[in-house]
This record gives structure tokens, sequence and C-alpha cells, in this order.
């Protein structure tokens, strides 16, 4: 296993329990990929994603070694999921009761009422088939794509998700909020796949959880469940090349000069930079002429901090999105023109409200995303960097935290270098591939290699894509796979 983030540790885990001797190669010094832990201070600090869905997947995990995913690690419910605040500081608080959100979407508008009813309606049939039947099957011939096609259309998959949205919600803000969620995986929802609204149901049928500890928690989970079932781990070691010979991968060579022998390799490095990178030449021209032409989505800079004091009576709730006055405008800057825009949305993480472990007592701790564009915008950000991050603060003081850089006693802050240099993703981009419709499914990286029928993908850039579920789904798929496959 190439990497250890979640799709890998996932991996690792499930085709452990099936016997198989699994070891995991990791570059970095603990596991977790884009769920690395930053602790600074007496602060820790989450890298990776927060807000947890589907916890069943999960569960699944654990319960198919004979264990309990309690006994590994601790979810909370958080309620509500997000509060959505507009330029004015105006508030929508999103969850999965339907009987409050109506409400709430009445002192909006109420006519948008009796959209949100016929939208949940449409959506729950996305979820039904895009997530139950579509996501967790391989599409590893074209003809899979064609079996599937007409069940897509009749999906509206291949309109957007902002314009399936507009089709039910009329108010320009809730448009805005029930269209927010394709940022969450480094997607615009301008032209996002409509498929992505199963999110909503998701999040309806199981809710939105917090891992006590933080989301470092559930590396440690997924890691102690991994040695549990004899599976070696191996940090500092980074893979230098895939060693192959034919059709078939023969094992990796570390940056140390070490070389290790395998009957099948899965991969949760970034899939554009093992193509790219670490196969031989001359059979990985092909695909790395393919990943390369793809449509990579956005990077983030990202600031972690934490004060000396609470902000418990503040207008913040455990999740929170900040939009500016602009939206598309704004999207359009860091997805197509590939400029930082000179306004934000911000996504302002705050988990010392539901676990106040994470920062030592009386302190608070916080992360806040700012959706950026990627490395291919050849943007300076050993220039940019810091501008942009007085810029983040100065508005967070002045209109949420106020006295806030008085009282800031621990930092850190990544950019898109930190994407692209440190985890290696292409272009820097934080969720690897664009999840259009055309960068979906079968025209996605395939999760076993076209190249070699022992070669095995894990993570955002495969099918099914970005995101917790998405990542996990991809372990799941590969197991079937890999097991079929003996």
């Amino acid at each position: 296993m190439i990497g250890g983030g979640f799709g890998g540790l996932a991996a690792a885990c499930r085709l452990a329990v099936h016997g198989d001797d699994v070891e995991i190669f990791e570059q970095r010094d603990r596991l977790g990929g884009c769920g690395y832990v930053f602790e600074i201070n007496g602060f820790k600090f989450d890298g990776g994603p927060t807000a947890i869905t589907a916890p069943f997947m999960y569960d699944d995990i654990f319960r198919a070694a004979g264990k309990n995913r309690e006994d590994y690690f601790q979810l909370v419910p958080v309620n509500p999921f997000y509060r959505i605040f507009n330029s004015q500081g105006e508030s929508f608080d999103f969850n999965n009761n339907a009987e409050f959100m109506t409400a709430q979407i009445g002192k909006w508008s109420l006519p948008d009422k009796i959209g949100y009813q016929r939208m949940l309606k449409a959506t729950r049939k996305i979820y039904e088939k895009g997530f139950a039947k579509l996501a967790n099957r391989p599409y590893l011939h074209f003809p899979d794509m064609l079996k599937s096609a007409p069940e897509l259309i009749r999906l509206q998959s291949q309109k957007s998700l902002y314009r399936f949205v507009s089709q039910f919600i009329h108010n320009e803000f809730l448009r805005r909020v029930f269209s927010i969620h394709p940022l969450q995986v480094g997607a615009n929802p301008f032209n996002h796949t409509s498929l992505y609204t199963m999110n909503y149901s998701l999040e309806r049928k199981w809710g939105v959880y917090y891992a006590l500890g933080g989301t470092g928690a559930i590396v440690a989970g997924l890691e102690k469940l991994f040695t549990d079932l004899d599976g070696k781990v191996t940090l500092n070691a980074e893979v230098a090349e895939i060693l192959a010979e034919g059709r078939r991968v023969q094992g990796v060579r570390l940056a140390d000069g070490s070389i290790h022998r395998a009957d099948i390799i899965v991969s949760n490095a970034d899939v554009a930079g093992t193509y790219r990178s670490l196969l031989p030449e001359n059979r990985r021209r092909a695909m790395a002429r393919r990943v390369s032409a793809m449509q990579y989505g956005m990077s983030l800079f990202v600031i972690y901090f934490g004060t000396r004091r609470r902000y418990t009576d503040s207008r913040l709730a455990h999740h929170n999105i900040i939009l500016g006055e602009r939206f598309k405008g704004l999207l359009d800057d860091i997805f197509e023109h590939k400029l930082p825009a000179d306004d934000l949305i911000l996504y302002l993480h705050m988990p010392t409200l539901t676990d106040p472990s994470l920062a030592p007592e009386g302190c608070e701790s916080f992360s806040v995303l700012s959706p950026a564009p990627n490395q291919a915008s050849g943007i300076d950000w050993s220039k940019m960097a810091r501008p942009y991050r007085d810029r983040i603060i100065q508005f967070l003081e002045e209109n949420y935290l106020p006295d806030l850089r008085a009282n800031i006693v621990a930092e850190h802050y990544i950019d898109p270098r930190y994407f692209q240099d440190t985890l290696k993703n292409y272009q820097g981009a934080a969720f690897s591939g664009l999840p259009t419709f055309s960068q979906s499914a079968w025209f996605r990286p395939h999760n076993r290699s076209e190249e070699y029928d022992n070669l095995y993908f894990v993570g955002a850039g495969t099918h099914p894509g970005a995101g917790l579920p998405g990542v996990l789904s991809s372990a799941m798929i590969t197991e079937k796979l890999i097991v079929t496959a003996k």
C-alpha cells in the first residue's frame, strides 16, 4: 500500500481481514494523508476533513474485522450541520429536520418552501440510484458506462448542481445554501454534476458527526485496527518508483534505495502523480497524458489558529460557511481565471465548541479554509501567502471574532504549495480531478490500472471521487476487485 490516507487505511484494513499480508509505506512521520494532525503549543489542529457523514461506512470496516468502531473512536452528532452566513452576516442553519428547514426557508422566501419539498423528492431518487447502486461499483469498461447512461440521464446528472437546485429554489441566497456542498470536494457548483446532490440525502439520513479528539482520532482508530489485524506500517518511507515488468507491477523502490517486492500494489498516492512519476516511462505514457489533460479542482489556503480566550458568546456554530456578496463571479475567478479573489468564501471550523480537549483549558481552537486557485495559476505563494493570511484574519476579527489578533497564541497556515510539494497532488489540487460529468464514473481514472493488471487505486483521484464517503467507497470497490481476481 502506497500512502496511509483515509483510502489507504480503509483498503488496508479491508484486505487484512481476508488474511492478506499488507504493508503501508507512508512518506510522512505519521499516517493520515490529508488528515494529518498539526500539534502546536498544546493545540491540536486537523489537517483534513472535519464534517463526518455516512458513519455506517466506518462501522462496516470494523464490523468486517469482528470489531466495534466505538471501541476505537467516538462520533458525536453536530447540530446544526453548518451555519451559513450571507455577506450581511445573516445566517441559515442547515440540518436534516425537514420541518425546521422548511421554516428556515420560509424566512427567506415563502414560495421556496414548496420548491424545497419537491427538491427533497428529486434528491432522494438520486441517492437511491446514484449512491446505493452506481457509486459502489467499478467502471472498468466503457460498456459499464453505457449500461448506466439511461439512468444517469434520468437523474439529470448532465446538469450542474447549481442549475439543478435552481429548478426548485428561486431565492438567490437559498440557491447558494443548497449549492455549497461541492466546494467541500474541491468542485465548482456551476459545473459540478448534480449527482452530488446525493450528499443531501446522506446527511438527511445519517446526520453530520464530529470525531471526539478530532479527525486524527479516526486515523488513529483505523491504524490500531490495522495493526490489530497484523498489518505493518512503515513511516518516513517515500516511494520513489513502482517496479514493473510487462503488465504486472513487481514491487516498489523507496527513496532510500531499498526494494520491497509485492504481488499486488494499491496506491493511495495521487493518481496523476503515480502515473506521471512513479511508473516506468515506456508503459505510463498514455495514462500520463490522459491524467495530465484532465481538469483539476481548486486548492486551499488554510489557517489553523488557537486563541487564549474562548468565543462561546459568538454567533458561530461548530461548522460555519461564510459567503461573500459575489458567488458565481468569485468561483469563476478561482476555477476559470485562476485568480485569487478579492472577496472571500470561508469555511470556519470551531471544534472546541464540541470538544474542548483540542485546546488548553480556557482556549479556543479554529481552522479557516479559503478556496484558492490550484498551482496551474502560476501564483507566487511565497509572496502572496502572508498578505492573504492577514486579510482573512482581519476579516474574521472585524466581523466574527473580536480582538482576534491580540488573542492568537498558536498558528500555522498552508497554501497550494503544501498540496503540491508535501502531499504531492498534481497541480496542488486539494481534491484531485474535478468531478464533472465528463470526469466521473468510467471517465475518471479507474480503481484498477488500465496498464497493469495488479495495480489498484484508492482515494479522491479515482472512482467515485473526493470526500470521505467517496474515498471509503473506493476502498470497498478495490477490495472487491482484488478478492475477485484471486
